[in-house]
């Protein structure tokens, strides 16, 4: 006789999923649901701290800027002061006065970093200069004979070009030749 199993052995391609699996996917897609959501907030978080960050600092900028310039007109105030005193004077002392204000002025603008260009008797430079007239003169062709408005650098950047008037040489001897 034969002996028949009877016993019911499942298929391996069946799609029936079993129980304890789809636990563990739920639970893992659920895990990797919380840990996007805190590395969004954590993403949100620092997006602001960056934000207001960057708004503290532009504040703190401008503060300092504003500062500055408080800075710098409180010493230009003290050469108004001074030029009302010169306005005041007797006209024999006018002169000294005017000479004492342009040297206090000089002394401040020397303290905040900015510097005359020398200009007179140099060679025209158009980094630092500009001309505004062209002269006959008995200096060489492209020396500056005169200085119309005086230029300023400040730490060594120029923040006026100085206006002059340069030679375009002696034009009696330009004919001549």
């Amino acid at each position: 006789m034969e002996h028949q199993n009877n016993e019911v052995v499942p298929d391996k391609g069946s799609s029936a999923p079993e129980q304890p699996e789809s636990l563990s996917l739920a639970a893992e897609a659920e895990e990797q649901k919380k840990r996007y959501d805190d590395l969004n907030d954590r993403f949100l978080r620092l997006a602001a701290d960056l934000d207001n960050f960057r708004k503290r600092t532009a504040r703190e900028q401008e503060g300092l800027a504003q500062r500055a310039n408080e800075r710098f007109a409180v010493d230009i105030l003290e050469v108004a002061d001074n030029i009302e005193r010169a306005l005041r004077a007797d006209n024999d002392h006018l002169r000294e006065g005017m000479e004492q204000i342009r040297r206090l002025l000089m002394e401040i603008l020397a303290r905040y970093g900015i510097t005359p260009v020398e200009a007179l008797k140099t060679s025209f430079n158009p980094a630092e200069h500009e001309a505004v007239v062209h002269v006959p003169s008995a200096e060489a062709e492209g020396t500056i004979v005169d200085v119309v408005s005086r230029g300023y650098r400040m730490h060594g950047k120029i923040i006026r070009y100085a206006k002059v008037a340069v030679s375009k040489g002696n034009e009696e001897k330009q004919t001549e030749e």
